[in-house]
């Protein structure tokens, strides 16, 4: 994973939008799907792009693919960020 990898995945709103569902759990591609109103195929490339930046995790039953929200690259961020900005308070205090 890079930064720029990272960086461009949270660049687009769909991509976060699908971040923000991911977050309440595992969801299958054809359930996050069928939240946008995009071609499948324009969703499943976005969820590329988010595996690329290791901001989610896939994994395969059967015929179906189950994503979930991988937390720990976005914490990496906040601290680079945090020590980018020299403070010394917690992370949550962003």
């Amino acid at each position: 994973m890079g930064l720029h990898d990272t960086m461009r995945a949270l660049s687009d709103p769909t991509r976060r939008e699908i971040l923000q569902m991911l977050k309440r759990g595992t969801m299958s591609a054809g359930d996050l799907a069928a939240k946008f109103d995009m071609s499948a195929a324009a969703v499943s490339r976005h969820l590329a792009v988010l595996k690329e930046a290791e901001l989610v995790r896939d994994k395969r039953e059967g015929k179906f693919i189950y994503y979930t929200l991988n937390a720990s690259v976005l914490e990496e961020i906040l601290l680079w960020v945090k020590d980018l900005r020299g403070d010394d308070d917690h992370v949550e205090n962003l």
